[in-house]
């Protein structure tokens, strides 16, 4: 059966939104050319779509300059380019037991080599964070604070503006991983104290696969991570100094691009808070609903205002690959199982070795879809009893 109720948005969303193919085609059908890099018709065209994304993103996080929007390939790229060029010349880092392997795995290489040093600061198993802890954990070598905005295992929100006081109190800088957030959550960097800030484009911005994103605030400039051709200052063996294209090195996925600003431009006329209202509604319903099957264990915030709409679970009797695959053959629902490359949020909710089934949701879903997550996982629960 198969891929009937997709649920595995923070994996990917899917569907998106029609208009995003529509942007994907006409680029690749009717425009085509490389921006940046020619003076005929379609490169500047190109450009400009480029242009357009760029100033959809800033839009949507309020950034005062859209050339402080950088494009990557995806959040793990832009966390790389922070993380290694804030630590480019050693330094001390804090992140928390939340952290995707995006952030932990480059502090993990740079420590390994020498070059830098790091401490993971606990949170409990509903995803909270003392920050008094965190503070302490600040050596006056720390540079850089780095956190995950909403786990994307149990959806858990960490307190931004509090971290952020904190980072700035003691000169760090602060990145921001808003994988999970970027579309779902009003995010305004400039207001919230984040110097650094990477998304991606494929999730909850409704974009395709190979997007993403960087935000630096001013001042905060660091060394870029890949060098190269630019289309600008061509003539010169050194990087350009400017923004975006001291960041933007090689041919842009322009057509990717394309598709992102219809995701972006969709969020905005659906309105964040819309979106977070409506993922809201959902996941209240499935909470509500695991909560009355025997067997089903929950994991994450119960409150609201503390989570996003990432719901991971058991079910006694079944490993998390068992029950997913179940859902999927049986029932045509599409979740994650495992780790979801967090392993260090999996040692902080004592799942690091059952892992979790993860029920992701997304502004695309319905109370339809809900409700047979929770059909398909009561009749599973009866059968097995």
């Amino acid at each position: 059966m198969g891929g009937d109720i997709y649920l595995d948005n923070a994996a990917t969303t899917y569907p998106k939104p029609e208009a995003v193919y529509e942007a994907m085609d006409r680029f690749a059908r009717e425009v085509g050319g490389n921006p940046g890099r020619s003076g005929h018709h379609r490169s500047l065209e190109s450009g400009r779509e480029v242009l357009r994304a760029r100033e959809a993103i800033a839009n949507l996080f309020q950034v005062g300059e859209p050339s402080r929007i950088i494009f990557t390939r995806n959040a793990t790229e832009a966390l790389n380019v922070v993380i290694q060029g804030v630590l480019r010349e050693g330094g001390h880092a804090v992140i928390t037991s939340l952290e995707h392997n995006s952030i932990w795995r480059p502090l993990e290489a740079l420590a390994r080599g020498g070059r830098a040093s790091y401490t993971i600061v606990d949170c409990d198993g509903e995803g909270r964070l003392d920050l008094k802890r965190l503070e302490e954990s600040f050596t006056p070598s720390t540079r850089l604070l780095a956190c995950t905005h909403a786990s994307n295992v149990c959806g858990a929100l960490l307190p931004i503006e509090d971290m952020a006081e904190i980072a700035a109190r003691h000169g760090a800088a602060f990145l921001l991983d808003a994988a999970q957030t970027a579309g779902r959550v009003k995010i305004h960097p400039e207001a919230m104290g984040v110097t650094h800030l990477a998304f991606t484009g494929h999730k909850e911005l409704f974009g395709p696969q190979g997007t993403g994103g960087l935000y630096i605030a001013p001042s905060w400039e660091i060394e870029p991570l890949i060098y190269g051709g630019t289309g600008s200052r061509s003539e010169r063996s050194v990087q350009p100094d400017f923004l975006p294209d001291r960041y933007e090195s090689g041919t842009l996925n322009a057509h990717g691009i394309a598709g992102l600003r219809a995701g972006v431009e969709f969020v905005l006329e659906a309105g964040v808070e819309e979106i977070r209202t409506h993922e809201q509604g959902l996941t209240e319903r499935l909470l509500e609903g695991f909560a009355l099957i025997p067997g089903v264990t929950a994991y994450g915030p119960r409150a609201w205002e503390r989570r996003v709409g990432i719901v991971s679970f058991n079910l006694a009797g079944f490993t998390s690959s068992e029950l997913a695959s179940f859902l999927d053959e049986e029932y045509g629902i599409c979740v994650r199982s495992g780790l979801h490359c967090s392993p260090l949020a999996h040692r902080t909710l004592g799942t690091l070795r059952s892992g979790v089934v993860r029920a992701s949701l997304s502004y695309l879903n319905t109370p339809e879809d809900i409700d047979s997550l929770l059909h398909a996982v009561r009749e599973t629960a009866a059968a097995s009893r």
